[in-house]
């Protein structure tokens, strides 16, 4: 059975008036695109940002697209760059309602070999990029969400349940989910909501590391209850409605985006 697309125009401007920081576009084909994508659709004001001057030509038209107020570097494993970020959010909007977290990086001799054999320098890079930086991004977010806020990062099942080939990102994606728990307990009284985002397999730049993953998309569009892969408008939709009044009671969660697959056993 086709799925038919979103109208996301019946969803009205359930952000209108909010201000959101999307970390992580590298093109088009990005999770982090797909939600910036669906943040501005449903009435947002954006800042984006890009890794590196390689990345910046595909980012650029993208963010013309969105119609993003800022467009600024940041890799987050250079010193710095972050808090250059959050400097120029509070210079020009004074205060963020949403920050999204789509980053991970580790090694590739250590991402596609086994866990039991990774480097300790490649393990510590894997959980600064794609666990700490999360966690510092919400320090800096914290002041800035004086009127309550949104934080969410993206993560995998393999958080949760030993995927093959997923390897040490899998113990990383599980430290990162319990920061959001933990941050989600450190921030609540601001009323600053923290989320875990977990899709299914995703064809993105990323993934591409992953030994074997055209495999993996193969059995998870044949396991997944609704029997399709899900795709970047997929999660942004989800994301944003995290960030949306009707979330205001939901914190700490790691919620699935897959078509159900992480049920199946």
């Amino acid at each position: 059975m086709a799925r038919s697309d979103p109208d996301l125009a019946v969803l009205g401007t359930a952000l209108k008036g909010k201000r959101a920081l999307v970390l992580g576009i590298a093109n088009a084909d990005s999770i982090a695109y797909g939600c910036a994508r669906v943040f501005r659709r449903l009435g947002a004001e954006l800042a984006v940002t890009y890794p590196n001057e390689r990345a910046r030509p595909h980012v650029e038209p993208l963010a013309r697209e969105l119609g993003a107020a800022m467009m600024l570097e940041c890799d987050v494993s250079r010193p710095g760059e972050l808090e250059a970020v959050f400097a120029r959010i509070a210079q020009d909007w004074s205060s963020l309602d949403i920050a999204l977290h789509s980053i991970a990086f580790a090694p590739k001799a250590d991402l596609q070999g086994r866990l039991v054999d990774s480097s300790a320098e490649g393990f510590a890079i894997a959980m600064d990029v794609s666990c700490h930086s999360f966690i510092r991004m919400a320090r800096l977010a914290e002041p800035l969400m004086t009127a309550g806020g949104t934080l969410v990062a993206m993560s995998y099942h393999g958080a949760d349940k030993v995927v093959p080939n997923y390897n040490l990102m899998g113990p990383v994606k599980a430290a990162l989910e319990s920061a959001v728990r933990y941050l989600a307990f450190e921030l609540g009284p601001k009323d600053i909501r923290v989320h875990a985002v977990s899709p299914g397999p995703l064809k993105t730049r990323a993934a591409s590391g992953l030994k074997d993953f055209d495999l993996l998309l193969a059995e998870a569009t044949q396991r997944a209850p609704i029997g399709e892969l899900v795709d970047i408008d997929d999660v942004g939709l989800t994301t944003a409605f995290l960030a949306t009044p009707f979330a205001r009671r939901l914190t700490g969660m790691t919620v699935y985006v897959d078509g159900g697959l992480s049920i199946m056993a």
